[in-house]
């Protein structure tokens, strides 16, 4: 292999270019945008650094984790791990406690606030029946259809499995596919303990894993070209031609999928992957920042919402951010997509005040939408492989066929399988 493309500098795109570039392999990144990232990404607002959403990362994302550590990120030092700790503004609190799994999550469920003995047993009895299973769901359905199923009511199913379907899946309990949310609960949940654990970036998206990535594939002889789109894809005698120009001897699109389909078109072979793209919906996630004066403090770093549009809401200071930044954040399709930025802004202040009293007001607001965040992850959802049926080219991002929904976990596994079946 002598020279490889890769289309699009978000997470799946680096982690494949990190991959080749440390096994020798040259590599040319093409990135539209003058950022790295892609949809998770760091923006400036008035000088201020923000991200394009609030990401979590979690104990399990071991691929990224330790892809972080390849190109001298400490995650450590990097991110804020804290057991699995779920604080609500009402009340409701749940934390797993740093025993071995699944007797952490055992605790957690007994020791939750306004969480009767039967809710707790039931919920044991969910994750049993699961785990009898081998966490195969079939044929799939809703994760709303398999919480009814196994009795999953009250506050544990507003309060947790819910909120964690919407926050792994970024889509509604309606629509999402059980069979995925159970892969997130086996990974999640289970095996090691340290896989529950919330990792909460200290610094922004950038620096965490896109910017470290580019620079130790420019340090192995590899080029990060940003603001260059890629518009034209060919193939040629011993491999690509991009933009009617450079040659490559292997290819991975790396962008997100409603950004392939453009290129795919181009090559008949790909058929069935573009029809599977362009069978696609997708979920949006709002990120709405309230910069309030520096002594307003947050009971917790995060602290979920209920009976709102507010879902969490993140205390950007304690994790050594501007001190009264206050991050609020909105996942999947809803009711809120409805308001203008300025009535969500509202909204939101409303909803703050009533849970925590008066608050002066901000003094500045910046609402964050991405659009297109993820793909919404349906029962039954047909997503394209990485191998297309054209010899070195690979499709990555967190679309592509896996076990799993549109996390940053994904986006990093599809960049490295991506790479490992280049080289194969």
């Amino acid at each position: 292999m002598n020279r490889v493309a890769v289309v699009g500098a978000g997470w799946a795109g680096m982690a494949a270019a990190v991959d080749l570039a440390g096994r020798g392999i040259p590599v040319t990144v093409f990135e539209a945008s003058r950022s790295l990232g892609g949809r998770a990404r760091r923006v400036s607002v008035d000088g201020t650094d923000l991200d394009n959403g609030q990401h979590i990362l979690i104990g399990a994302y071991r691929d990224t984790l330790a892809l972080m550590r390849k190109v001298g990120v400490d995650p450590e030092r990097a991110l804020m791990r804290v057991p699995l700790e779920l604080r609500y503004a009402d009340g409701f609190h749940l934390r797993a406690p740093r025993l071995p799994a699944p007797l952490n999550l055992l605790v957690a469920l007994l020791g939750a606030n306004g969480v009767s003995l039967a809710q707790s047993f039931a919920a044991m009895r969910f994750m049993a029946a699961l785990r009898a299973k081998r966490y195969r769901v079939a044929p799939d359905r809703s994760v709303a259809q398999l919480l009814d199923e196994h009795a999953q009511t009250g506050v544990l199913r507003s309060h947790l499995w819910e909120p964690l379907c919407v926050s792994a899946l970024n889509t509604s309990v309606e629509r999402a596919s059980a069979q995925v949310f159970a892969n997130a609960l086996r990974d999640g949940l289970t095996g090691r303990r340290e896989n529950s654990d919330l990792l909460l970036p200290r610094t922004d998206l950038g620096r965490l894993f896109p910017e470290p990535a580019a620079e130790y594939v420019k340090a192995r002889g590899g080029a990060i070209e940003l603001g260059t789109p890629v518009r034209r894809i060919e193939r040629v005698s011993g491999g690509f031609r991009l933009n009617d120009a450079q040659e490559f001897s292997g290819a991975v699109i790396a962008c997100g999928p409603h950004q392939a389909g453009p290129l795919l078109v181009q090559l008949p072979e790909l058929a069935d992957a573009l029809a599977a793209i362009s069978a696609f919906a997708y979920e949006p996630i709002v990120t709405c920042y309230l910069q309030y004066p520096e002594s307003v403090l947050l009971p917790a770093t995060m602290l979920g919402f209920t009976g709102g549009i507010l879902q969490w809401v993140f205390d950007r200071g304690r994790l050594g951010g501007p001190k009264g930044l206050l991050a609020a954040v909105i996942s999947a399709s809803g009711a809120h997509q409805e308001l203008t930025k300025e009535e969500l802004t509202a909204r939101i202040g409303i909803e703050l005040k009533a849970a925590f009293g008066e608050l002066p007001s901000p003094r500045w607001s910046q609402v964050i939408t991405e659009k297109r965040a993820t793909f919404s992850c349906t029962p039954g959802l047909a997503r394209p492989r990485a191998a297309t049926a054209i010899p070195g080219l690979l499709l990555a991002g967190d679309y592509v066929a896996s076990e799993y929904p549109g996390t940053l976990e994904a986006a990093v596994r599809s960049g490295i399988e991506a790479a490992e079946k280049l080289m194969g």
